[in-house]
């Protein structure tokens, strides 16, 4: 596979219907769960949706952070041997948070309190997660429809070198 080959499949971009589907999961999962909030991180750190109570004074840092600590620890995984860690819990006195990876693309961060429990967040996450990758899966090939109809909505099979000469030829 190319390098631009990886760059359009590792882009994936989420469109309105997209969203509302991945929403309704998650009000689902907080539902049968009785977890306190959950949200759907991008790679980068970024918040694509969360449902349930407010978590903090900012969603989006917590979003970040989240997705700082679990690239810490997959470089951990690393270090030790492990293709990956897929699931990291980190427990407080009130609040505990459970971040976990949906394939290569996002996180799925629950926030939970002691109106639920460890046992019940992660039975109910596992389904949502096979749920959200389905969904995801489901995602790529829409967007690659999208792209095979109008190839401008996708990056350009010489993305890398046509992006390269511009930088050449700029300095």
């Amino acid at each position: 596979m190319t390098h631009d080959e990886k760059l359009r499949q590792a882009q994936l971009v989420f469109y309105a219907e997209d969203v509302s589907e991945i929403e309704q999961e998650l009000d689902g999962f907080l539902e049968l769960s009785g977890a306190r909030c959950a949200m759907l991180i991008d790679r980068g750190g970024h918040l694509v949706t969360r449902r349930g109570e407010s978590v903090g004074e900012s969603p989006e840092s917590v979003a970040a952070l989240a997705a700082g600590s679990f690239a810490a620890t997959r470089e951990m995984a690393r270090l030790m041997g492990e293709d990956d860690f897929n699931t990291l819990f980190h427990q407080g006195t009130r609040e505990s948070i459970q971040l976990s990876q949906i394939g290569d693309r996002a996180l799925f961060a629950i926030v939970f309190d002691d109106r639920s429990n460890l046992g019940l967040v992660r039975f109910y996450a596992e389904e949502s997660q096979g749920r959200l990758r389905e969904l995801f899966q489901e995602m790529t090939r829409r967007q690659a429809e999208r792209v095979d109809e109008d190839p401008a909505r996708g990056l350009a099979a010489d993305f890398s070198s046509s992006a390269a000469a511009a930088l050449d030829e700029l300095f």
